[in-house]
């Protein structure tokens, strides 16, 4: 089987020395998750999954996964999801920025070393993406981008609530005096009312307009 030809769960093989005993192992242990020999000669569609309890903007992941995988089986593939490394700017010290390059060197290599034929890479905050972007263009698989949309907004007083634009806003008339305790209490709770990513042109939403722009994206998905 020449290297053009070789598609799904027979790219990349483990190397034993015995490319043959490598692919009936691998389908051995494919099959005891459930997969048919149909299935498993589907072509193979790797999904980089970013979902963590400390990524609020990426808390709804789970319905989206399952969207994504109907999708692909409807299409002919075999959607296998995988985790990678998550990032979420305000539970990470000192800065998410920091640990961007580190997904994108996860993400690549996750790629690159099992066996699919394409990728959907699911992320939205605003270092996921370029770290997503890097990391799959890299790796040299044929590959798409899904970001998770912005959070919907909250209202204080009747005027609309962007994270995180407002709350610096907030907080310097807190600091400042203007604001009292009570008040950038319930500022804090209105904030962030939902799951996804800053609901402001910020950074986040900016790399997916970016991506889409470059036609990593499906038109009109950037929001």
């Amino acid at each position: 089987m020449s290297d053009e030809t070789v598609r799904g769960l027979a790219n990349g093989l483990t190397n034993y020395g015995d490319k043959d005993f490598a692919l009936y192992l691998r389908k051995s242990f494919a099959r005891s998750m459930g997969y048919s020999d149909a299935m498993l000669a589907r072509p193979t569609v790797g999904i980089a999954y970013t979902q963590s309890g400390f990524n609020n903007c990426h808390r709804h992941f789970p319905e989206m996964l399952d969207a994504v995988k109907r999708g692909v089986i409807a299409a002919g593939g075999l959607p296998l999801e995988f985790p990678t490394v998550s990032l979420g700017e305000v539970f990470l010290n000192p800065t998410s920025l920091r640990f961007r390059n580190l997904m994108s060197m996860d993400t690549e290599e996750m790629i690159r070393a099992q066996p699919m034929d394409s990728v959907v890479l699911m992320g939205g905050c605003d270092k996921t993406v370029p770290a997503q972007l890097m990391g799959a263009l890299s790796a040299g698989r044929p590959a798409i981008q899904l970001v998770g949309g912005p959070m919907m907004t909250g209202r204080h007083k009747g005027e609309r609530l962007g994270a995180c634009t407002d709350c610096r806003r907030f907080w310097a008339q807190y600091r400042a005096g203007t604001v009292d305790d009570r008040e950038i209490n319930q500022i804090e709770g209105r904030l962030s009312t939902t799951s996804g990513t800053c609901a402001v042109m910020g950074t986040a939403s900016t790399m997916a307009c970016i991506a889409e722009a470059l036609g990593m994206m499906i038109p009109g998905t950037a929001a």
